[in-house]
C-alpha cells in the first residue's frame, strides 16, 4: 500500500510566561514565521508546579495561541526548534521568561513537541519527540496517562474544544474547495 497524503493539522503554542510584554514579543515572533493567530484562549494561573519558578519568576501564567493557517503534521519537529530560537532571543540573563510548547491538534488528538525524551515518547527528528497529551472522544478530550497535571484536570477542556470546532470548520471548506478546484 502507498502512502496516502496527510491531512493539514492546527497549529497550537501553548506559552508560559511571567512577563506579559516578552509574551507579546512572542506572539509577533510566532505570528511572523506561521501567520496569523486566529485564537487567543483565556489566561490561567499556572499553578500546578513550581519547576519553572526559579527559572521565569512569579506568576507564571498559561495561555494558547491557535493558528489560522493549517500546517503538516511532519513540521512538527522544525517548530519545536523554531520556539526554541525564540525562547533564547527573549531570555534575559540566560534565563527564559517565555516557554513556548508548540503542537498541533487534529480530530482524534491533541500532540505537544518536546526535546525531553521518555518510553511514551515517538522521536521525530531533529532531536524532537511527538508526545501525545490529549485524546477527542465522545464529545471531550480525555488525557494521557503521561501529560502534565494542568492537562488532567480539565482546565483547557473549553479551549480545547473550541480550536478542535475551528480545525473541523477549516477542513470542511478546505475539502470544498479542493472538490470545487477538481470538477
Amino acid at each position: 500500500m502507498q502512502p496516502q497524503s496527510v491531512t493539514p493539522v492546527k497549529l497550537i503554542c501553548g506559552v508560559l510566561y511571567s512577563d506579559a510584554s516578552l509574551c507579546e514579543q512572542a506572539r509577533s515572533r510566532l505570528e511572523s514565521l506561521y501567520g496569523r493567530v486566529d485564537y487567543k484562549s483565556k489566561e490561567v494561573d499556572f499553578n500546578v508546579t513550581d519547576y519553572y519558578d526559579p527559572e521565569m519568576g512569579t506568576p507564571i501564567v498559561r495561555l494558547f495561541y491557535s493558528f489560522r493557517q493549517l500546517i503538516s503534521p511532519g513540521d512538527l519537529a522544525r517548530i519545536k526548534i523554531d520556539c526554541n530560537r525564540i525562547e533564547d532571543d527573549l531570555a534575559q540573563d540566560g534565563q527564559r521568561k517565555v516557554n513556548l510548547d508548540p503542537g498541533y491538534l487534529d480530530y482524534d488528538k491533541f500532540v505537544l513537541a518536546s526535546a525531553k525524551y521518555n518510553g511514551h515518547k515517538v522521536y521525530l527528528d531533529q532531536g524532537i519527540y511527538a508526545d501525545v497529551t490529549l485524546f477527542y472522544q465522545k464529545g471531550r478530550f480525555d488525557p494521557s496517562p503521561y501529560c502534565f497535571p494542568d492537562f488532567k484536570d480539565g482546565r483547557y477542556d473549553e479551549t480545547f474544544l473550541h480550536i478542535r470546532a475551528q480545525y473541523k470548520g477549516q477542513l470542511r471548506k478546505l475539502m470544498r474547495n479542493g472538490r470545487e478546484k477538481s470538477d
